[in-house]
């Protein structure tokens, strides 16, 4: 096996290897061992049961035929008598099976070049598992990119070891990617590309973008002494965050703002001018849903607890406020407090208390 593989130089490039990529000797080895089987087996059409057993600290390679051990020989690539197995182990037996050396001489170039191609793929797909964990790991995260790729489809990022994908509902609809420019994003997941090599998918659209980019620029938030309760938004237009703190020495939505608004500035350049509402959780519903419809002012609220439903009453002239362009105002304020909410103007609400006592008398009155 000379031939085929520098023992030494092997053994020191594994321990390399493990060193600067992390990846495991013994998964190697492993590697190695599989890779020759199949080296063996294709250039010497052979139907043994191979094995191959690889010395961890010499790098010494051995090939054997694992053989059972038959009185009556049918089948010499799989069976061998008892008087050879004998030779190898005085104690062998009939109806066990033994290991015999091979000593191929023609193992040559071909075989060498085989194998060769398999380790360097099996230490590929070692070097992707390596990578798909290490990113794996980081869901959850903002990552920086640089942008390779942007044809009005998905977006392709290069994040360094890895190439990142922003899908098309990932995207910010408001906003153009362009060649080299450099952008962050939330790791949503990681998943196998074509090949196995993994991929990162990455996201500007969800909530939880900005429930990071809170807490890199509000301390606060970072050291958990404001908790954000939830988060709903209509990417590249509006924002709605709700925060809270136990302590009552803490403006939480304060805090978030920050001096003539500059904490909360940053996050509304990284969205590139996304509006965002900043609101203090209250663990009363009534008033929660009446600040998750600021800016409109709220008159009354009126809650049905088991339906988690909310009837809100506001001003006339606070309805189109209130409900929002194309109902944006009230449907992020559902998504924020997780609640059904009908707004009805003063007007509307008093015409309809009218309807309901006439036709309570009419009933009445028919009785």
């Amino acid at each position: 096996m000379k031939e085929l593989i520098d023992n030494k130089e092997l053994v020191i490039a594994l321990e390399e290897l493990e060193k600067e990529k992390g990846i495991k000797k013994d998964y190697i080895i492993e590697a190695i061992e599989a890779a020759l089987v199949t080296a063996y087996k294709r250039n010497f059409d052979a139907a043994e049961n191979v094995k191959v057993i690889m010395d961890k600290k010499t790098g010494e390679t051995h090939i054997y035929s694992n053989k059972e051990i038959v009185e009556k020989v049918e089948d010499t690539n799989l069976q061998t008598t008892l008087s050879e197995a004998k030779k190898i182990n005085k104690k062998a037996k009939v109806g066990e099976t033994i290991d015999i050396e091979l000593a191929p001489k023609n193992f040559g170039r071909i075989a060498a070049q085989t194998a060769k191609q398999v380790i360097i793929q099996k230490l590929r797909e070692v070097e992707r598992d390596v990578l798909y964990n290490e990113f794996n790991e980081r869901k959850g995260e903002i990552v920086s990119g640089i942008i390779q790729k942007s044809d009005g489809g998905i977006v392709v990022l290069d994040l360094g070891k890895l190439e990142g994908i922003i899908p098309l509902k990932e995207q910010i609809p408001t906003e153009k990617y362009k060649v080299n420019d450099k952008i962050r994003g939330y790791v949503s997941s990681v998943i196998r590309g074509q090949k196995g090599a993994p991929q990162v998918i990455v996201s500007r659209a969800c909530g939880d973008f900005v429930r990071k980019l809170f807490e890199f620029e509000i301390p606060e938030i970072y050291e958990g002494l404001i908790e954000i309760k939830s988060v709903a938004r209509d990417p590249g237009s509006r924002c709605k965050i709700a925060v809270y703190s136990t302590n009552p020495d803490i403006d939480p939505v304060g805090s978030c703002v920050g001096q003539k608004g500059m904490r909360i500035q940053n996050i509304i350049n990284e969205l590139n001018g996304e509006k965002i509402d900043v609101i203090e959780w209250n663990p009363d519903p009534s008033i929660f849903i009446s600040a998750a419809l600021l800016p409109a002012q709220v008159m009354a609220v009126d809650i049905h607890e088991d339906e988690k439903f909310a009837q809100v009453i506001v001003p006339d002239d606070q309805l189109s406020l209130a409900i929002g362009k194309s109902g944006q105002n009230a449907r992020l304020a559902v998504k924020l407090t997780n609640w059904k909410i009908d707004i009805k103007s003063e007007s509307q609400f008093r015409e309809m208390l009218m309807k309901s006592n006439t036709e309570e008398k009419e009933t009445q009155t028919e009785e």
